[in-house]
């Protein structure tokens, strides 16, 4: 890399990290890039973005929209990247009128999606477990309440079989589950994330990992057979609002819904009227419908809710992974190399 850009230090190229959410993503390309004074980073509130965006070649939106107007603006811009998979926020349409760039960090090779399958385990055993019980029993001082659950003999219904989805199957295997599985179109390729991350079997089938495999269709019969439904699809025009009262109301009683992919594909009213019902037995969510969650929010008052701060891909590996991913990029573009590294989608 270093040899890339020898040659071409005579100039700054500017990066901008758009908002202030996740800000470990700024902080770890800046450490990544420190040796390279040639690339400029740096970070904006939401609201100064539209004036400031004509400066730099390259942004990072992370959860703020870029709008056709913001865009607009964008005189440098060559490239509009998510720290991340999801770009349901950027106009794309308009970015690719303006001749610039929209490309993701896929989620397989960074650790990303191994970090976003753990956190959908550890919100199922939260729910199993009865996580704000227990914090109220050792507040009472009561031993051995309350009564949990465990993930062994339960089916899993995994809603979108990508790269988290795949991971999550691989992680899901040793607890003893039934899993379900749909995905838009099954392949008939070796469903893997890149790297096994650690698991020893890097050319799984689908075939291996799930025990019933569907396509869309089949939403509603598999959340009536699953003890657990687990979101894991991508947001857009198809996906928004998919978990709606047909969605839950199709799920067996007492059924658990764990989202680690994004909040618009859940219908507040839907989730809200059936946890009240009790129909909903359970819900996990690292996702919200706006974020950040207000904190007063109906939801957060029900025993069997978990809601973490978006938080499912923060991690130490994966976010590194993706600023060294970031880093990489802003040097590629500099050079005037190739990019490389990054799935664009327009």
């Amino acid at each position: 890399m270093e040899k890339m850009v020898k040659d071409s230090d005579s100039c700054i190229t500017r990066l901008l990290f758009c908002g202030p959410n996740f800000p470990a993503s700024n902080k770890y390309t800046r450490e990544y890039l420190q040796n390279y004074p040639f690339i400029q980073v740096d970070d904006s509130s939401s609201e100064d973005v539209p004036d400031i965006i004509a400066n730099y070649d390259m942004c990072i939106v992370k959860s703020m929209r870029l709008d056709s107007n913001i865009i607009s603006r964008a005189n440098k811009m060559k490239l509009i990247m998510q720290f991340g998979v999801g770009l349901e926020g950027v106009d794309i349409d308009a970015a690719t009128k303006c001749g610039i760039k929209v490309a993701r960090i896929t989620s397989g090779e960074t650790g990303n999606a191994a970090s976003c399958a753990e956190m959908a385990i550890y919100l199922m055993l939260g729910l199993l477990r009865k996580q704000k019980e227990m914090q109220i029993s050792l507040k009472q001082k009561i031993v051995g309440e309350p009564i949990g659950d465990t993930l062994l003999g339960k089916t899993v219904f995994i809603m979108g079989f990508g790269n988290i989805g795949i991971d999550l199957a691989r992680r899901l295997r040793p607890f003893g589950v039934r899993i379900l599985a749909t995905r838009r179109s099954w392949a008939s390729q070796p469903l893997n994330s890149g790297q096994s991350n650690g698991f020893p079997a890097p050319n799984d089938s689908a075939d291996k990992l799930v025990d019933e495999k569907g396509s869309h269709e089949a939403i509603y019969d598999f959340a009536s057979r699953a003890d657990i439904a687990v979101c894991c699809l991508r947001l857009d025009s198809e996906t928004a609002g998919i978990i709606d009262k047909k969605f839950i109301s199709s799920m067996k009683k007492g059924g658990l819904l764990v989202n680690i992919a994004r909040g618009g594909l859940m219908d507040y009213e839907a989730v809200a009227s059936h946890l009240e019902s009790g129909h909903l037995g359970g819900l996990g969510t690292d996702v919200t419908w706006t974020e950040p969650f207000d904190p007063d929010d109906q939801i957060l008052k029900f025993q069997n809710v978990i809601v973490t701060p978006h938080v499912a891909g923060v991690t130490e590996h994966s976010y590194r992974t993706m600023a060294k991913v970031v880093g990489n990029v802003a040097l590629q573009l500099h050079a005037g190399a190739p990019l490389t590294g990054i799935e664009f989608v327009n």
